[in-house]
């Protein structure tokens, strides 16, 4: 595990403490742009940049960057309805990985906009086992049923409980190999 970067992960809290979430855009390519430049400003220079060039992960391809703007239109335009859209949607911003780095950590706090904006909810992330989140996500391009079911037993309408944001903070960092530094 690598240590925590401190910079990010206190503007993941800042992004909170200070309510500057709420200016943000939900559901749309936009806000997600808006949450990693906060995040990652000062650390990346491509921080909220959508990136130019392909990547991948464990062998897996993500969307090319040839038709990354076309395919982040298309996401944008998903229904937010019910929860099972919105896991669609996730699903599918995570295939296009629009960033070169720290794609997860923004789409979580992504998906808690919309969560929190659409159905009142947010995922308890503190409560999410790590090893079956990774599991689930590296199968959700294929069927979506176990990241959804993961994260539907893992809902709570303690939408702005100070507890379950950091803690969820905190859990979004160690999901990417960071531990908190002793």
């Amino acid at each position: 595990m690598k240590a925590i970067d401190g910079k990010s992960m206190e503007n993941a809290c800042r992004l909170f403490e200070t309510g500057e979430i709420n200016n943000f855009e939900t559901g749309t390519t936009k806000g997600l742009q808006q949450i990693h430049r906060y995040l990652f400003d000062g650390l990346y220079d491509f921080a909220g940049q959508i990136r130019k060039k392909n990547i991948s992960k464990g062998g897996f391809r993500f969307a090319n960057s040839l038709y990354l703007n076309e395919i982040l239109i298309k996401i944008e335009q998903m229904p937010e309805n019910s929860f099972s859209e919105i896991i669609a949607k996730y699903v599918e911003m995570n295939i296009a990985h629009p960033f070169m780095e720290g794609n997860g950590r923004a789409a979580r706090i992504w998906l808690d906009s919309i969560l929190k904006k659409n159905l009142k909810k947010v995922v308890n992330w503190q409560n999410v086992n790590r090893e079956l989140y990774l599991q689930a996500m590296e199968r959700s391009p294929v069927n979506d049923l176990e990241i959804r079911t993961l994260l539907a037993e893992n809902l709570t309408d303690e939408i702005d409980n100070r507890e379950i944001i950091f803690k969820g903070i905190e859990q979004s960092y160690y999901y990417e190999g960071y531990r908190k530094e002793e």
